[in-house]
């Protein structure tokens, strides 16, 4: 198994698609989308490491050692983001990712409904500094990964600002508001959670009115693959 495979990274996850099967508990038009296709982009292939903070999102683990997440879970918890993040004024939300994988989706997330994002690295004092060139006065944080963007989530704690984060199966979520459990690592997984949780901040918004309705792909906030890129 490659190293890319045993953290949950860019991998193909069709031959997966079987074996996780049995979470298909909950028929697909309760979902925001088919479960095959949830499955198929990895969301919910978790690291070898579960930490005590996720084990309420854990489905199980597989024998090759990687936790799998609870992709009901994962559907529920971007639904009650997104009306949540639509509550707020759009140049008072920032989402940010220092991983490489999640630039491209953030990007694309911001665009399409009009918050801030600031990806790759964050400037330490942009929401506590006042005297700081990048200062930033924001009423929530959304976060790609706790432990990437550790600083970030720090700077909120000290601000009084709620964070929502995508966490993987080894994140701790101590400074997480609300979490969304997933595969916070691989492509495929990363454009598909920002995809989806876009079109419920656009839906709560009454921006569009039916989810069939959103113009934007899940492909379209996909980045390019980076050799030798694995977290």
């Amino acid at each position: 198994m490659s190293e890319e495979d045993e953290i949950g990274g860019e991998t193909s996850y069709m031959g997966d698609v079987t074996i996780e099967s049995e979470q298909q508990q909950a028929p697909d038009e309760d979902l925001l989308i088919p479960m095959d296709d949830y499955l198929a982009s990895g969301v919910h292939i978790g690291t070898q490491q579960k930490n005590r903070d996720m084990e309420e999102y854990i489905y199980r683990a597989r024998t090759d050692g990687l936790y799998v997440m609870d992709v009901q879970k994962t559907d529920e918890k971007i639904r009650v983001a997104g009306p949540f993040i639509a509550n707020f004024p759009p140049e008072q939300v920032l989402i940010v990712s220092a991983r490489q994988y999640g630039k491209k989706p953030i990007s694309k997330f911001a665009e399409v409904t009009g918050i801030l994002a600031k990806p790759g690295r964050f400037t330490p004092g942009t929401l506590t500094n006042p005297n700081l060139k990048e200062f930033m006065e924001i009423g929530l944080l959304i976060a790609t990964d706790p432990r990437a963007d550790a600083q970030a989530i720090s700077e909120t704690r000290d601000a009084g600002i709620p964070v929502i984060a995508l966490c993987d199966s080894d994140n701790e979520t101590s400074n997480v508001d609300l979490v969304i459990p997933t595969n916070n690592k691989g492509k495929k997984a990363l454009s598909t959670v920002y995809w989806l949780l876009a079109r419920e901040v656009l839906m709560a918004r009454g921006a569009i009115s039916d989810r069939e309705n959103f113009e934007s792909t899940a492909e379209s906030f996909e980045g390019e693959s980076i050799v030798g890129e694995i977290a």
